[in-house]
C-alpha cells in the first residue's frame, strides 16, 4: 500500500511541477491534500462505527439484565470511545512513508496526540459518572454519597490530562511539571479554595452522617426548606416544597447551623403542637345538672364518676361545707373538657399514644387561657399530617360549646356589645 501511495504521490508532484509549481511546494500540497482525504475517511469511519454501535451493540446491551452497561450508554461512553477510531486511523497514516515533510508530520502528530489526551479524559469521566450512577441505585448511597469524591477524581483527571498536553507540547515529563506545580501551590489553593473547602465539608457531612440524600432540612439563612436531592463537591441541592431548587455551599452546612428533620421521619411520628385560647369568663364549677349531662358523653363517663367519687371522699374526710363552692375540691367545666380532649385523642387511630402525649394549660394572657395539644401523629407524610390536624381542631372547636366554654377571639360579637355608641 505504501508503494502505491508513493507512486501516486510522485505522479501528483510531477503534475504540479508541469504547471510551474516547485517540487517542494508540490510535495507540500500533495501531503495536505492527502491529509484532507485521510480526515474525510476518518470521519466516515467514525460514522460507520457509530452506526455499528447503534445497530449491533446497543440492542444487545438493552436485552441484557445488567444495569451497568445501560448506564454506560446513558453517559455516552461508547460514543466517546468511537472517537478513537478516526484518531487511530489518522495516526496510522501519519507514521507512513507517504508523509515525508517533518514539519507537517510533527504538527499533525501533535494535534492527534492532544486529541488522544482529550478523548482519554472524556472516557475516564464517562466511566466515573457511570460508577456514581450505578452506586446511587443502592439504598446505602443516601447515607454515604460518593458524588464529592467522584468530582475530585474528575478534577484530577482533567489536571492530569492538562499536564500531559502541556508536557507533550513543551517536551517535558510529568514529574518535572509536578515539581513546578509545587512552587505555585499557594496560587492553586487560592484558585481551588471553594472545591477544597467543599470537599472537606462534604467528607464531614458524609462521615458524620449530618445529612444525606432524601433528608428534609431547613436552613433559613439560604431560604432552604425541603428535601436534599444532591450532595456534590461544592454544593448541596435542596428542592423546596414549592419545587424551587436551592443550592447551599457544602462548607456552609458545616460552619453554619441547619435543621434536619430525619429524626422525626425515623421516629414514625410528627409532632402536633397547637393551642386554642379559651375565654376565661366561661370557666366555672360544674353543677350537678352539668355533670349529669357530661356523663352522657361516652368518652368521659367513667372519668366523671371516678373523679366525682374521689372528690366526694376528699371533702368528707376533711369535713368540707359543700354549700360554699370554693370550699374543698370541685370539678370544673375546663377540667372536664381537658379530660375529654385526652380521651378523644387517645381514641384516634392516627395519634401515636406511645410518644409524648400532653394536653396542658399555658400561661393565661389578655388573649385568653391557651389549652395546648402536644401529641404526635402516626405519620410523617406532610399532607396526611395536615389533614389530621384539621380533623382534630375542627372537632375541638365544635365541641367546646358542649362544655359551656367559649373560644376567645378578638374582637368578638360579645365584646363588641360593650363598645360605646358612635
Amino acid at each position: 500500500m505504501n508503494e502505491s501511495a508513493l507512486q501516486a504521490k510522485a505522479y501528483l508532484v510531477e503534475l504540479f511541477q508541469s504547471i510551474g509549481i516547485s517540487p517542494e511546494w508540490g510535495n507540500l500540497f500533495v501531503q495536505v491534500l492527502a491529509y484532507v482525504l485521510v480526515s474525510i475517511t476518518a470521519y466516515l469511519l467514525y460514522r460507520l462505527t457509530v452506526v455499528v454501535i447503534k445497530a449491533v451493540f446497543i440492542p444487545l446491551i438493552n436485552r441484557s439484565k445488567n444495569r451497568f452497561d445501560d448506564l454506560l450508554i446513558q453517559n455516552k461512553f461508547f460514543k466517546k470511545i468511537s472517537y478513537l477510531v478516526p484518531g487511530l486511523w489518522i495516526y496510522f497514516w501519519l507514521n507512513s512513508t507517504f508523509f515525508s515533510s517533518d514539519s507537517v508530520v510533527v504538527l499533525l502528530k501533535g494535534l492527534t496526540t492532544v486529541f488522544f489526551y482529550v478523548i482519554a479524559v472524556l472516557v475516564v469521566n464517562s466511566v466515573l459518572s457511570t460508577l456514581n450512577d450505578y452506586y446511587n441505585r443502592y439504598s446505602f448511597a443516601k447515607e454515604h454519597p460518593i458524588a464529592g469524591p467522584i468530582q475530585v477524581i474528575k478534577i484530577l483527571s482533567y489536571l492530569v490530562g492538562l499536564l500531559g498536553i502541556i508536557g507533550f507540547l513543551l517536551d517535558r515529563d510529568m514529574s518535572s511539571l509536578l515539581l513546578g506545580l509545587g512552587t505555585i501551590s499557594a496560587v492553586l489553593m487560592l484558585i481551588f479554595k471553594d472545591p477544597i473547602l467543599g470537599f472537606a465539608g462534604g467528607l464531614q457531612l458524609t462521615f458524620n452522617k449530618m445529612v444525606r440524600i432524601g433528608d428534609w432540612i431547613t436552613m433559613s439563612k439560604y431560604g432552604a426548606d425541603g428535601t436534599v436531592i444532591e450532595i456534590n463537591l461544592t454544593t448541596v441541592k435542596v428542592q423546596n416544597f414549592d419545587k424551587t431548587i436551592i443550592t447551599i455551599p457544602t462548607y456552609s452546612m458545616v460552619s453554619d447551623s441547619f435543621q434536619n428533620w430525619r429524626g422525626m421521619e425515623d421516629s414514625g411520628g410528627r409532632r402536633i403542637k397547637r393551642h386554642i385560647s379559651i375565654d376565661m369568663d366561661t370557666v366555672k364549677f360544674c353543677t350537678p345538672e352539668m355533670l349529669a349531662r357530661f356523663r352522657k358523653i361516652k368518652a368521659i363517663s367513667e372519668y366523671i364518676d371516678r373523679r366525682e367519687a374521689e372528690i366526694e371522699k376528699y371533702n368528707q374526710d376533711l369535713g368540707i361545707d359543700p354549700e360554699i363552692k370554693v370550699n374543698g375540691r370541685r370539678q370544673t367545666n375546663l377540667g372536664v373538657f381537658q379530660a375529654y380532649l385526652k380521651a378523644y385523642l387517645r381514641n384516634r387511630p392516627d395519634i401515636n399514644s406511645d410518644m409524648t402525649f400532653i394536653v396542658r394549660q399555658l400561661q393565661p394572657t389578655e388573649k385568653g387561657l391557651p389549652i395546648e395539644l402536644y401529641v404526635f401523629a402516626n405519620t410523617t407524610e406532610w399532607v396526611a399530617y395536615e389533614e389530621i390536624q384539621v380533623s382534630i381542631f375542627d372537632h375541638i372547636l365544635a365541641s367546646i360549646p358542649e362544655f359551656e366554654l367559649r373560644v376567645f377571639q378578638y374582637p368578638s360579637s360579645r365584646s363588641a356589645s360593650f363598645l360605646p355608641p358612635e
